[in-house]
């Protein structure tokens, strides 16, 4: 983690440091740069920092260079509404983030009302693109979308076993688990156990008590990486073999160093890899000839880069209400291969997948992309 962090500054540096900006375009990339999320904050900035690089060694926009500005909302809804309001303040035009569900909604009222273009590449709560604004923007999937794949994978191999359902009440972690009961219970199966933690819980000993005492057989958890590995180790420790599925906030290396080996057999839900895309291989080089590992949700994040700079270039500006009606109306080239969006602001197409982790601390996608 620490290799990627300086290559993270090292590729800010490359994409910052030299040009002068006068004529200079403002974006910005705001995500959990702090705090317990601030795995997935660094996978965003290192796809924006690399974006923004390639960007203006290809010319910029409109002739100009790119400048990049960083909002840390630490996965705080609170801060995440502070950053938007204060990069609205600054004239940027485009906000490439947040993570969490829960900071992208609050935030994209305050860039609605200073007039700012959002796209987040890793938001999936259904609501941020429910409400009808001109300006909200995602380059992932959608809960509704993933629970239901979800709810399928566990109907499919797990019909007559016990199924607990858990999440930690959070707009992201909550949201994600009501879709996956809600399509498994349509599919005829009904769970054996429903509970609830905190965001933040450090000893989950009476959870994984009931666990036992239900004779669960896999555990679907709505929540994060990291209190999802500490319910795995202590389910180990406890000599609980139930299975742990989750959502997309388990693909980072970070959930195996809290796991350990115990890591072995925890299932997740995510996109097909988007490093072994033809469209992505040339960026992925790059990447990796800088030592990074552009996991998780870093090519989505530089997908984003790429859909706005193309609808600013084909509008012939940067004003965000013509780039958001351009978004709308074109089929865009990315790493992720051709994107285009819904009048919600959604993708066209997309897919999921079922990853399986080894003990080594590795993750593999194990089931052929399902529709979106």
């Amino acid at each position: 983690m620490k290799t990627l962090r300086l290559c993270a500054v090292a590729l800010a540096a490359a994409a910052l440091g030299s040009p002068a900006y006068a004529q200079s375009i403002e974006v910005a990339v705001a995500a959990p740069m702090t705090g317990g999320q601030a795995a997935f904050g660094l996978q965003i900035s290192t796809g924006a920092i690399q974006a923004v690089a390639d960007i203006n060694a290809a010319g910029g926009v409109l002739g100009k260079k790119l400048k990049l500005e960083t909002g840390d909302d630490a996965c705080d809804p609170k801060q995440a509404r502070s950053v938007a309001e204060k990069l609205s303040g600054m004239g940027v035009v485009v906000v490439v983030g947040h993570y969490c569900s829960s900071s992208s909604i609050p935030a994209s009222d305050a860039y609605l009302d200073g007039g700012v273009l959002q796209i987040t590449p890793a938001s999936t709560n259904p609501l941020f693109t429910d409400r009808g604004m001109w300006n909200t923007f995602r380059t992932c999937g959608r809960d509704d979308q993933q629970g239901g794949y979800a709810a399928g994978y566990l109907a499919k191999n797990f019909k007559n076993k016990n199924i607990a359902i858990i999440d930690d009440k959070t707009t992201y972690g909550k949201g994600l688990a009501d879709q996956v009961r809600r399509a498994l219970n349509a599919a005829g199966v009904k769970e054996k156990l429903d509970e609830s933690y905190n965001q933040g819980d450090k000893d989950f000993t009476a959870l994984v008590s009931k666990l036992k005492l239900n004779a669960i057989d896999i555990v679907y958890d709505g929540g994060y990486h990291q209190e999802a590995g500490l319910i795995v180790r202590q389910m180990r420790d406890q000599g609980l073999k139930s299975i742990l599925m989750a959502g997309d906030a388990l693909a980072s290396r970070e959930f195996a160093s809290i796991t350990g080996p115990a890591a072995e057999g925890v299932l997740f839900t995510f996109p097909p890899d988007p490093r072994k895309r033809p469209s992505a291989a040339a960026v992925v080089k790059k990447f990796k000839d800088a030592g990074v590992d552009p996991e998780g949700y870093t090519l989505y994040t530089y997908a984003a880069f790429q859909v706005w700079s193309q609808a600013a270039a084909k509008a012939g500006t940067t004003d965000p209400q013509k780039v958001a009606a351009a978004l709308r109306a074109g089929t865009w080239d990315t790493v992720l291969g051709p994107m285009s969006f819904d009048k919600k602001g959604d993708i066209t197409h997309g897919g999921w997948a079922v990853y399986r982790w080894d003990k080594a601390g590795n993750y593999d996608q194990i089931t052929d992309a399902g529709p979106s």
